[in-house]
């Protein structure tokens, strides 16, 4: 089967790109806004909507394979590519890319995945925007199942020899600011991980000292135990701090190792991570600093997961992180590694080297990259896949929960 064609639409993502280099300067919240000039480079405003573009495959017997390009709410912070807007990157599409797939034959997933995700921009000489392989890739593992009358989770594990999973993957919800509305949200439904927590501010949200955080780490301990839907319920604290330990403790990692002691006393009897702790400004002294943090937390016998997220983008930079055990966990930001080859690819990796891996992505995405990495992750069976799009809980989780579900339920008849 061959594709006929290719479309594409300008939508709107889930969440907002959000200048994160402002925040951290001290960008005041305003509402739904935030006060003060931007500082990331293509940013109009410190937070300004989420674009996303869709991106439709023709098919020759009129099917239709999709995927939608995003890119994650923090652009153009920790070494990703700069901001993604719809008017801007889908003429570099219908340029780039759909000559190298209008007419072509449906083969397979990683060879037709692999002609985007290797392409060079011929105005700029440079890999194409993370965002735009993100969801062409998408919409070739569409295109493959689609032309195989199968499920896409199926071609996946069937060209990289895995077994579909037969439970669904635990889920991670993210509250954004409303931490404590939002992680209500997440307990009655059960969220196996919760609650993320954007503590991305240092005296409004963690506390010079730390103070802030560690008392709401008390607050969800109770908290859980109050709300808790059914017994035995005991779901993974996770809590994205940004970088911000390292501003409060200026770097100084053992303090921060005595720090992370605390949230363990206060999170008992729930286990608990920390992604995030310090942001060091590049790639190589971030894999030391967190190389450095995790020996001394397993030295001093504190059970927290060091999580790797800024400066960890690409598949070399996943691979990179584990093998230095840089942290306990690397989170597989979906739409930073490009092509989806790149994240099944960075999922195979963690689990074959003992890395934990959290198959993440971002607020920033669509309803569509949601539920295709509900697919990745029935095949590849990482540790835990983010709830996304969004900030809202319930509709996020939704969207992972049921086509999770939906594959289960499929699995044994497609």
């Amino acid at each position: 089967m061959k594709i006929a064609n290719i479309v594409c639409s300008a939508g709107k993502t889930g969440f907002f790109f959000d200048d994160q280099k402002a925040i951290k300067a001290g960008a005041v919240a305003d509402g739904a806004a935030y006060l003060g000039e931007p500082q990331t480079p293509g940013f109009s405003s410190v937070r300004q909507a989420g674009e996303s573009i869709s991106v439709m495959f023709i098919l020759e017997d009129g099917q239709i394979a999709y995927g939608d390009c995003a890119a994650v709410q923090y652009s153009g912070a920790g070494g990703r590519d700069p901001l993604f807007l719809a008017g801007d990157f889908i003429p570099v599409i219908m340029k780039e890319i759909a000559p190298l797939y209008i007419g072509k034959e449906i083969s397979t997933f990683r060879e037709m995945a692999s002609i985007a995700d290797r392409r060079v921009n011929s105005a700029t000489g440079k890999a194409l925007h993370t965002a735009i392989r993100y969801g062409v890739t998408q919409a070739c593992l569409d295109a493959v199942a689609k032309a195989g009358k199968t499920i896409m989770a199926k071609v996946i594990a069937k060209e990289y020899g895995l077994e579909l999973a037969d439970k669904p993957i635990p889920i991670f919800s993210q509250s954004g600011d409303d931490r404590y509305t939002n992680t209500d949200k997440m307990i009655l439904k059960g969220s196996h991980v919760l609650p993320h927590g954007l503590f991305n501010n240092v005296p409004e949200k963690v506390g010079l000292d730390g103070e802030k955080l560690a008392e709401y780490v008390t607050w969800l301990k109770n908290r859980i135990i109050r709300l808790r839907p059914q017994a035995g319920y005991s779901p993974v604290m996770h809590l994205d701090v940004y970088g911000t330990l390292g501003i409060a403790f200026n770097n100084d990692l053992e303090k921060i190792a005595d720090y992370l002691k605390v949230l363990e006393e206060n999170a008992k009897p729930f286990s608990i991570r920390v992604e995030g702790p310090v942001d060091m400004g590049e790639g190589q002294a971030q894999i030391e600093a967190l190389a450095a943090l995790r020996k001394l937390v397993e030295s001093k016998s504190v059970n927290v997961e060091i999580v790797a997220d800024e400066w960890c983008n690409t598949y070399e930079d996943v691979a990179a992180f584990t093998d230095r055990k840089a942290g306990h966990m690397a989170q597989i930001k979906t739409p930073d590694l490009g092509g989806i080859n790149n994240t099944i690819e960075a999922v195979l990796y963690c689990k074959k080297n003992g890395m934990g891996a959290y198959l993440g992505g971002t607020c920033n995405e669509t309803n569509r990259s949601a539920e295709i990495c509900a697919h990745i992750a029935m095949a590849t069976s990482p540790d835990q896949i983010l709830a996304k799009p969004g900030m809202g809980v319930d509709e996020g989780f939704m969207i992972v929960f049921n086509e999770m579900n939906r594959i289960l339920a499929l699995k044994a008849v497609v």
